[in-house]
Parts: structure tokens; sequence; C-alpha cells
């Protein structure tokens, strides 16, 4: 009886257990995926002001707006590009590491260039673009690099397996075309007629094409010969052919 109560208890824990983790995970999933979703909304909302301000607004404001926009833009572009391709390439995983590191150089630009946005001092801020146009034409031509390298690889690894495609299509395409009288079906009437078939129509005979006349001493079919003792005297001789010697008595 305590036994059974032992394991009942065990039990019990057990499943309190497993139901603790379950919602634990649980929430943790669902927490992430609202951060998830406030972090694209808040993204969204950014980049919708950004645009508003770089096409809305001129002077300082609207070119710091544009370069944000630029330097963001390349940045998303190039992490796509070099995640959804280090799934198929392994080698990518090398350029990646490099991004990374870029990024951590385009998220300072873009807190600086952000925190110059509050800036009362237009003038100071003014002083400063040439330098900050540079630096973001910098990252971004870096981020293009890794990403139309990435494009041109997986490009040139398609084109690779497109042509042995074509190439093992044409030695099968040019391997059908080629067949030979074995291959022909039953059926199908051949080129022409066989040997030993006399050109007489359906209703002739059928003898060997090389046979053109009755061998010598063979009976007709339409006369068969009786099964008896052929007649010495009437037996056909030819020169070549030698005589009987008589027997001799003694």
């Amino acid at each position: 009886m305590e036994a059974a109560i032992l394991i009942l208890a065990l039990l019990f824990v057990a499943l309190v257990a497993l139901g603790v983790y379950v919602t634990v995970k649980v929430v943790g999933a669902a927490k992430r995926g609202v951060e998830r979703t406030v972090t694209q909304a808040r993204r969204t909302v950014e980049e919708t002001t950004l645009r508003a301000k770089s096409y809305g607004q001129g002077g300082v404001v609207g070119e710091l707006a544009q370069l944000r926009l630029a330097l963001r833009t390349s940045m998303r572009a190039t992490q796509d590009a070099l995640h959804a391709g280090v799934a198929e390439d392994a080698s990518l995983s090398e350029s990646l590491a490099l991004f990374r590191r870029l990024s951590g150089h385009g998220r300072e630009l873009d807190d600086e260039l952000k925190r110059l946005e509050r800036e009362p001092d237009r003038a100071t801020v003014a002083s400063l673009l040439p330098g900050l146009r540079e630096r973001t034409e910098r990252i971004t031509h870096s981020a293009e690099s890794l990403r139309w390298a990435a494009r041109d690889r997986a490009r040139k690894f398609a084109d690779d397996d497109l042509d042995a495609l074509s190439d093992q299509i044409d030695v099968e395409a040019g391997a059908l075309r080629h067949w030979s009288a074995a291959d022909v079906p039953d059926g199908e009437p051949a080129s022409w007629p066989e040997a030993g078939r006399t050109a007489g129509g359906a209703g002739a005979s059928e003898v060997p094409a090389e046979q053109t006349w009755p061998e010598p001493g063979a009976a007709s079919e339409a006369e068969p010969q009786a099964i008896t003792a052929r007649d010495p005297r009437q037996q056909t001789t030819y020169p070549w052919q030698k005589s009987a010697r008589p027997e001799t008595t003694n």
C-alpha cells in the first residue's frame, strides 16, 4: 500500500514538473513572438518616418534621414542574403562573421546619426555631414560587396548545375535517337523481306533462298517414292565414280 502511494506521489510530482516546464516554454515562446512583433512594428514605423523626413524635409535633417535609410536598407538586405545563403553554402559562414563585425560599425553610425537628428546646432551638424556621408558609403559599399559576392556565388553554382544537367540531357537524347533492329517492338513489319521468303505472295510456298533447283536424286513432293530397295541396274553412274570390283572366289 505504501509503495503504491509513493508511486502515485512520484507520478504527481513528475506531471507537475512537466506542466511547469511546458508552461515556461510556451510563455517564453509567446514572449519572444511578442518582442519580435514589437521590434518589427517599431522598425517599420521608424523607417516610414525616415522616408517621410528624407522626402519631405530638406537641409540637414533630410540628409541625415537619407543616410540612415540608405544604411539600414543596405545592411538589412545583406543580412537577409547571407542568412539565406549560409543554409545551403557553409563557406558563407566566414562572410557572415565579417558582416557581424561590419554590423557593429553600422549600428554605431546609425546611433550617431539618430542623435544628430535631435541636435539643435545645425551648423555643427552640417560640418560633420561630409565625414558621416563618407562613413556611410564605406559601410554600405562593404555590405553590398558581401551581398553581391554571395549572390554571384549562388548563381555560379546554379549555372554549373544547369550546364551539367543540360549535358546529361543531350547525352540521353542522343542515346534515344540510336536504335537497332533488336529494339523494334514485336508486331512491327521489318524493313525488307526475311531471307527464305519468296515474292509470290501470301499463297506462295516458302523454300530456302539459296536453293533454286532440286538436288540430284531428290523426289518431288507431289510424287513420294515407295519404300523399296533401289535397282542397281537403273542407278545412274557418273564418270568420276569408280566401278565396284568383282569379288574373287577361291
